[in-house]
């Protein structure tokens, strides 16, 4: 009798660790690999008939700025692979360039036009880069952030080195880039030439954010499937989902940060932004923006979230 439980809980023990590893190597193979297509629902932005309002605003930027005389770069990362990026240059002469970091399985021209033509008329030079695993940048797995901030510091040395370090640099990220411009902002040997962040809807680490998705999808706890999904990703993409985060970098950093999310995100709580706020220890500001939804903050109110960005930045940005 003992004998025939003992082997039928075994055997359960046995089915559960196939499901948790067929679990976590689904997980992976949905997230970590390079993604050539938007993966992202866009219904987690904003239902239609906000969406197609949104595009009349998104569209005609980002039409206008592929129409203009954009320079293409390309740099090395550190473990060799080539990092690919466009350069709009403002008007006229200026020292005030934006570095704009797109989301998770977008492009810079994609998910950044809009924001780029706002930094453009306020007069800033812009780099609109791909992340890792991302357009034309080369890289077979998504760094999450973790890697895309060397990646970011690379950018940052490349526009020091051409521009004899004469331009004040802001790092602008969305999503997967909010949280790779913060993740940059915690290196201690940053250049000074890097005056200030805005952080759209960041997400404190990639583990924070597939436990959320997996308890909010599949009402699943992350232990043990994102134990395992961290192994895999350590193994093939050479980083763990928790050896860095926002927090470590916003708790060091002496940049000061423009937090911005909205309300109504279900895909990247909006508590990560809070959390982020709360643990910042640099000069700060955050803006909460009613009835958006994922990245959806910019969008929702042009308006006003230019207004704030704008009126934060001259406080650093001279």
């Amino acid at each position: 009798m003992l004998e025939a439980i003992g082997i039928t809980v075994l055997g359960v023990a046995a089915a559960g660790s196939i499901a948790c590893f067929a679990g976590a190597k689904t997980l992976f193979n949905r997230t970590i690999p390079r993604q050539d297509v938007l993966r992202v629902n866009l219904s987690e932005m904003a239902d239609m008939q906000k969406w197609e309002e949104y595009k009349k605003f998104m569209v005609p930027n980002r039409e206008w700025l592929q129409s203009q005389k954009l320079e293409h770069i390309t740099i090395k990362a550190r473990d060799g692979i080539t990092l690919h990026a466009d350069y709009f240059p403002a008007e006229g002469e200026s020292n005030k360039l934006v570095i704009c970091n797109h989301g998770y399985t977008g492009t810079g021209i994609t998910n950044c036009a809009s924001i780029a033509v706002f930094f453009h008329n306020l007069g800033y030079d812009c780099l609109i880069v791909d992340h890792r695993g991302h357009g034309k940048s080369e890289g077979e797995y998504i760094g999450f952030g973790i890697l895309d901030r060397y990646d970011c510091r690379k950018w940052v040395e490349y526009i020091d080195k051409r521009f004899s370090r004469k331009k004040q640099i802001v790092l602008y990220g969305v999503s997967m880039g909010g949280t790779t411009v913060l993740m940059t902002a915690g290196f201690p040997d940053l250049s000074d030439s890097v005056k200030a962040i805005v952080a759209d809807c960041a997400f404190t680490s990639p583990y924070d954010v597939f436990s959320h998705i997996l308890k909010r999808d599949y009402h699943l706890n992350p232990f043990p499937i994102m134990n395992i999904n961290d192994s895999m990703c350590r193994k093939k993409a050479g980083y763990g989902f928790s050896d860095y985060s926002t927090l470590d970098a916003v708790k060091t950093t002496k940049l000061p940060i423009l937090f911005i999310h909205g309300k109504d995100d279900n895909f990247v709580p909006t508590w990560m932004s809070e959390k982020n706020y709360q643990a910042c220890t640099s000069p700060k500001e955050i803006y909460l923006v009613e009835n958006a939804g994922h990245g959806a903050a910019y969008y929702e109110n042009p308006e006003v979230c230019q207004e704030k960005i704008k009126s934060f930045l001259e406080k650093y940005i001279k």
